[in-house]
């Protein structure tokens, strides 16, 4: 019997020549936070939205509770209580604040939301594509939190918000009683020190899992080797070419990794050394 959740197994996903996952298997449980780390172009926004269904696998499954829902469609998935907040255009910019939560609040009782963001209420009258960009995130998130899903894949939550914003939007989806899954570029500050399981990817292809208090907190975790590698919670996926950059993965609120530093130039050998 499969455990709560919702997951990937040996998912491949192509964007016509190129493949963006090779073969990735993951599993969020339910309830829980599940983390999708990895740097542009690493797969994490492919694979949220192969759960999501808005991206069809080319090989692989989405279980979903243990039921394959790899062929149903995005809106029936939504039905089923599945909410996708992207990372762009997760509003709808020609309508009010109210308007937009009217979509997902039951009853037109928009309370939770405002509880969340009491930021918003000043704004109910105002078109959503007018707002500021953070804005627009707590707009899109707390018609997620009107949604009451049962699944919450959000790609970079705390785009363009305060750091005082962000903490408390991870703090309102950690206490969510619901499979939630979030897509960043690496672990956000409010997560530290909070149970969550943590999935890195790079080029397409799972390199690490564990849990977050596993996880470096200056960077994204990376293995030193095999057999640090094989220490950890999971087999990691094999490694493929290199996935696309896609216009859907936007720069993260969090500082970015250092890049890896040059390779030093061997010295030479005293009889390669000039007279």
């Amino acid at each position: 019997m499969s455990p709560p959740g919702i997951s990937l197994r040996h998912a491949h996903v192509r964007y016509g020549p190129l493949e963006a996952l090779h073969g990735v298997t993951l599993h969020a449980p339910a309830p829980g936070v599940t983390v999708l780390l990895g740097r542009n172009g690493s797969g994490r926004t492919t694979a949220l939205r192969s759960l999501a269904g808005t991206v069809p696998l080319s090989r692989g499954a989405v279980v979903w509770d243990g039921t394959d829902v790899s062929g149903m469609p995005a809106y029936e998935r939504a039905r089923r209580g599945l909410c996708l907040v992207p990372d762009r255009r997760a509003v709808f910019g020609s309508l009010t604040v109210r308007e937009n939560l009217s979509l997902a609040a039951s009853g037109h009782d928009f309370t939770p939301a405002l509880d969340a963001y009491p930021q918003l209420g000043p704004l109910l009258a105002r078109r959503a594509g007018t707002l500021s960009g953070g804005e627009q995130r707590m707009l899109a998130l707390s018609r997620a939190l009107l949604a009451r899903a049962r699944v919450v894949l959000v790609d970079e939550p705390a785009q363009g918000m305060s750091p005082t914003v962000a903490a408390r939007t991870y703090e309102l989806l950690s206490g969510l009683d619901a499979c939630v899954v979030v897509a960043e570029q690496r672990l956000p500050p409010g997560l530290h020190g909070r149970t969550a399981i943590v999935y890195e990817l790079r080029r397409g292809a799972v390199v690490f899992s564990g849990e977050a208090t596993e996880t470096a907190t200056s960077a994204t975790a990376r293995p030193s080797g095999p057999a640090e590698a094989s220490r950890r919670r999971g087999p990691a996926s094999p490694p493929g070419p290199p996935g696309p950059t896609r216009p859907g993965d936007s720069e993260s609120p969090w500082p970015r990794p250092p890049e890896d530093p040059p390779e030093e130039p061997p010295e030479k050998s005293p009889e390669e050394a000039p007279e």
